[in-house]
Order: C-alpha cells, then sequence, then structure tokens
C-alpha cells in the first residue's frame, strides 16, 4: 500500500475520534457545571422539607418542590449542549431524581397532602423501575435510554404532587390547584405504566447485548 493512499483513511480516522473527544470532554471530570447543578437541587431537599415541616409552609414546599421538577431536565440539557457529559453525571443525575421523587412523595404522604392511594401508585412504578435498573446493570446490561412515556409519566407526576401540595395551603387558588394535580397526576400514571410496559422488551434487549459485549470483550482478550 502506498503512503499517499493511507492518508485520507487516517484523516477520517482523526475527524472520527476528534468529534468523539469533542462530544464529551467531559468523560472522567468531577467538577463540571451539571454535576453542580444536580448537587444544588439535592441540596433543596433539606430546605423543602423545613418549609414543610418546619415552618409548615405548604405554599412554599409546594413552590420549591415545583421548580425542582421543573429544572429536572436542566443539567441534562447543560451537559449535552456545552459537552460536559461525565461518567459521574449519567450516575448521579439518575439518582438524584430518583431522590428528588422519593423524598418529595414521601413527604407529602405524611403531611396528607395527597390521596394515599395515588401516592402509593406512583411510587410503586419508582420502586419497581429504581430496583429494575440497578439489577439490570449488576447483570451487566447496556444502558437504557428513556422513552417518550417515561418523561412524559415524570413530568406529569412532577407537576401533580406539589399542586396536590399547594392544594392544601392558603394559597388564594387552591382550588385550581387540586384541578391541576388531578389534571396532571392521572395521565402521569398512565403514562408511566405503560413506560413500564414498554420497558420489559428494551430491558432484555439491554440485557442481551451487554452480555454479548462482555463476552465479546472477555473473548478478545484471550
Amino acid at each position: 500500500m502506498r503512503a499517499g493512499s493511507a492518508e485520507p483513511d487516517l484523516r477520517s480516522r482523526s475527524k472520527q475520534y476528534g468529534s468523539r473527544v469533542a462530544e464529551s470532554p467531559g468523560g472522567d471530570r468531577w467538577l463540571t457545571i451539571p454535576n453542580v447543578i444536580t448537587v444544588i437541587r439535592l441540596l433543596c431537599l433539606p430546605l423543602f422539607l423545613y418549609l414543610l415541616f418546619g415552618r409548615e409552609n405548604r405554599a412554599a414546599a409546594a413552590s420549591l418542590l415545583g421548580i425542582l421538577g421543573a429544572t429536572d431536565w436542566v443539567d441534562g440539557y447543560v451537559a449535552r449542549h456545552f459537552h460536559q457529559v461525565s461518567e459521574l453525571g449519567k450516575i448521579l443525575d439518575p439518582v438524584a431524581d430518583r431522590l428528588l421523587f422519593f423524598v418529595g412523595i414521601t413527604a407529602i404522604i405524611v403531611d396528607g397532602s395527597c390521596p394515599l392511594w395515588f401516592a402509593i401508585v406512583a411510587l410503586v412504578r419508582e420502586v419497581i423501575v429504581a430496583g429494575a435498573t440497578l439489577t439490570l446493570a449488576a447483570l451487566g446490561a447496556r444502558r437504557i435510554d428513556v422513552t417518550w412515556f417515561g418523561k412524559a409519566g415524570t413530568f406529569g407526576l412532577m407537576v401533580s404532587f406539589p399542586m396536590f401540595l399547594a392544594s392544601h395551603s392558603t394559597i388564594g387558588w387552591r382550588d385550581a390547584a387540586e384541578v391541576l394535580a388531578w389534571g396532571f397526576g392521572i395521565p402521569g400514571l398512565i403514562f408511566g405504566y405503560i413506560a413500564l410496559y414498554l420497558y420489559v422488551p428494551l430491558a432484555l434487549d439491554a440485557l442481551r447485548e451487554g452480555r454479548a459485549a462482555r463476552a465479546a470483550g472477555v473473548g478478545s482478550a484471550m
């Protein structure tokens, strides 16, 4: 092979690998803007609990929980848009989302601002998803992308629970808040359980592909 004939291939590979590096310069970094945002959201949890139980200010607690839910996409957007995707962020972000969800719902159950059956149905789905995610990771499955139904379900519930809390506060529009809570909550539950059903074949494929990739890696190393 002539040296000149290999030049285009080397250039294309350089561009290919260069683009990959540019896409995720955050790689193994810990201190990134998305990670800082995620940590700030987590640090707001004690403040939420203080407002709800310490100050008994349901309106303020509902507002904070609503803001935390509304900013759920911010850290992910910043990570992708500014090329700061990191390995820590891939773990920290979903953990933070689940923790915010569990703590928020549990606190609202204790406060009595939400129908118990509604909160339990929402929590059961989250427990199943969290347990399945940990199990699949332990078994070597590849990462599963969130479906549209999953995102829609989470959005509906993250609007619904603050509205339930607001409906039991002293704000002037608490009756409207209750209507919004049910209006977003029921579709949120429906979409969430549809997503759970759709995750079953996705999880099986992810497990099969993850094991195949691991087996291929082991085989090539021998």
